[in-house]
Order: structure tokens, then sequence, then C-alpha cells
């Protein structure tokens, strides 16, 4: 799976492009320094899920259309599978699958999170609406400074400017259904503020 995000380089300098943004502009919304998309756009670096999620926000467009998959047009319908099949797609040991349809003001996916790694400790902050809901394996969920361990069947729906970072809680890992609300670019520097940059927080 990983073999084919290389793939996906020359399309985020593309989206880019076609949101009329430089490499500096783009990699500041990003929270990310221009070497670093750079090095993104040239195949030399492996973008992690959560990165994925901020440059599709910040482009106006899907992760699927960052990875390229086009999926039949105006089907509402996403059929599921076994986890090893067809539209599995791994980014820093995360797994995920699409859920939902292109082109709509919200993207769902269903995620695997494994126990432990850096994207543990990635706290995010951007504007929208973010709800999800543990399907297998329990949950870290930390909201501004409360802490939540969320059970299979225990969901969650929050304001995604409110700082918030998720986790596995053991080490079977955990399985969630992920629904965001994707920001277009016109709209997303109206919303997300003076200089309309999504943060990455250390």
């Amino acid at each position: 799976m990983t073999s084919e995000l290389p793939a996906m380089a020359p399309r985020l300098r593309e989206l880019r492009s076609r949101a009329g943004l430089t490499l500096e502009s783009a990699a500041g919304r990003a929270g990310l320094s221009p070497a670093h998309l750079s090095r993104l756009e040239t195949g030399q670096r492996q973008p992690s899920l959560p990165l994925l999620l901020s440059l599709a926000r910040i482009y106006g467009t899907t992760v699927a259309e960052l990875l390229g998959e086009v999926p039949a047009a105006a089907d509402p319908v996403v059929r599921g599978g076994p986890h090893a099949g067809p539209g599995a797609r791994e980014a820093d040991g995360w797994t995920y699958w699409p859920a939902g349809g292109p082109a709509r003001a919200m993207q769902a996916l269903r995620v695997r999170v494994p126990y432990g790694g850096g994207q543990d400790d990635l706290v995010r902050v951007h504007a929208g609406e973010e709800w999800l809901y543990v399907l297998g394996g329990r949950l870290r969920l930390t909201l501004g400074e409360a802490r939540h361990l969320l059970e299979p069947g225990d969901s969650a729906h929050f304001d995604s400017l409110t700082p918030h970072r998720i986790g596995a809680a053991g080490p079977e890992g955990v399985e969630l259904l992920f629904v965001h609300t994707l920001l277009r670019s016109g709209a997303a520097q109206l919303c997300l503020g003076g200089d309309g940059r999504e943060t990455v927080l250390p």
C-alpha cells in the first residue's frame, strides 16, 4: 500500500498550483517548512494521514483526490470489503478506507490507528467539525485540557477549533469511523482567520 504513495507527489504539486498557492504559503498554512512540503511533492517524504487531511482542507479537495482515486460518478453507495481489500491506504502507520463520496462538504473515512507512534502527539487546531465513532479497540481523545477514553460504540462530535489529538489506548490499536468537514479554498481563508492557517502544535 505504501508503495503507491510516491505517485501522489506530482498531484500534491498540481493541486497546490490549482489552489493558487506558492510553496511557501501552502507550507505556512499546513504548519510545515517549505523544504518539508517540497520533499513531499517530490516523493522524498511520506505524508501522514493527519497531514493529508490538512493539505486536503488547504487545497479545497479530498484525501481521495490527493491519492488519485476516482470513484464511480454519482454513486451514493460505498461498498465495504475485507481490511486488506482494494481501497485501503496506509500513511505513517495509519490505515484508512474511503467511506464516502468525493466533492462533498464532508469526508468520511474508516481509520485503523496503531498503538504508539509520533502521530499520537500531534495536537491539531483547524476550522470545522469532526465526528468519530469507535468500532473496535479503545481510543484516547484529548480535547483541550480534557482527556477521554472511548470504548467500542462510543462517539464524539466536536468543534475542530478545540485543540485535539487522538491515539490508541491499547496495544491492539483502535478502529473508528471518522467524518470531518472540508473547507473550500475561497471560504477557508474566511473561516480560518487572518492568515488562513491550520496549526499543528508541538
